[in-house]
């Protein structure tokens, strides 16, 4: 049987799927932004999964690969759904009611902070180098350059959004340790059953909650909610896939990074959105700490190790 991680990728075709899923995932904000105008978050992100959850299942029967039958398992696909789609999509889709789309990019981007600070005192496998601290310490210096100078202003909607943002990123880096328990499935597996249990979740909270018949979404809601389904979800998740067999789950993790700059560009280009001085200083701290915390290095040493 052939080896499943290829030697020698084609690197020009691999680093250009890196940035095409970027800028799928920068774009999600966008399309987030312009979906929530119109349409309540509850129902924009019930949507999302369903549409996202359907195509996942439908490439995986055209892959011939089954969905697991026993109940343990997609307990975890629900437990995993609530950390990684249900709450933080839409306490994301609720924030950006009233943040600008690339405000947004760069809070969430925090996750692989956040990531380390669960590792490190939960699931305890990850050493503190002196690199990965000094990453924590630019990221949450960004963090604090963003929303600190909001929360001088006052506790108005801005600053709750914000801190709603950032707790969507803490979500997202407990789904990245949860999702380690998924090794001996395809990965493709997870990522459509968690999708499918939040549509279950989702839609009946849709319901109840924003009685979706009573709506009027604009077409230009229900275009970016179709982009941010089709191409911001199942289609990356398929390019994501590919690339962890190939470029391995490090090199894959670039996506991180590039996704703040290229989410933010598409937030001023098609939105007219513009950051603060302060908020571009504070940007560039997350992009030097999530880029600290997951570009692969020589090795080194922990903090207090002799050397």
């Amino acid at each position: 049987m052939e080896e499943s991680h290829p030697r020698h990728p084609n690197m020009a075709v691999e680093l250009a799927l890196l940035l095409l899923l970027a800028t799928l995932w920068g774009a999600s904000y966008t399309f987030i932004k312009l979906g929530v105008a119109t349409i309540p978050p509850i129902t924009l992100i019930a949507a999302r999964t369903a549409i996202a959850g359907v195509l996942l299942l439908a490439i995986m029967q055209w892959r011939g690969v089954r969905m697991p039958r026993d109940a343990a398992t997609w307990r975890r696909f629900m437990f995993q759904a609530c950390l990684n789609s249900v709450i933080p999509w839409t306490m994301i889709a609720w924030g950006e009611r009233s943040l600008d789309a690339g405000l947004a990019t760069i809070l969430n981007s925090t996750s692989p902070i956040f990531t380390f600070f669960l590792t490190l005192s939960v699931a305890r496998h990850e050493v503190l180098t002196s690199r990965k601290l000094l990453g924590v310490v630019a990221g949450m210096a960004g963090i604090c350059l963003i929303v600190g100078v909001q929360a001088l202003a006052g506790l108005g909607e801005q600053l709750t959004a914000q801190i709603v943002t950032v707790l969507a990123a803490i979500c997202y880096a407990g789904a990245a340790i949860f999702s380690r328990g998924f090794k001996d499935l395809d990965p493709m597996t997870p990522a459509a059953g968690s999708l499918l249990c939040g549509a279950a979740i989702l839609i009946p909270a849709s319901l109840v909650v924003d009685r979706p018949w009573t709506q009027a979404p604009s077409a230009s809601s229900l275009l970016a909610l179709s982009g941010l389904a089709v191409f911001s979800t199942a289609f990356a998740f398929v390019i994501y896939f590919h690339l962890i067999q190939t470029l391995g789950s490090v090199g894959t993790t670039a996506q991180a990074y590039l996704r703040v700059p290229i989410g933010v560009a598409l937030g001023v280009v098609f939105l007219g959105e513009s950051l603060t001085p302060t908020a571009w200083i504070g940007l560039a701290f997350v992009v030097v700490g999530v880029a600290a915390m997951t570009i692969p290095a020589r090795k080194v040493a922990p903090i207090g190790a002799s050397s």
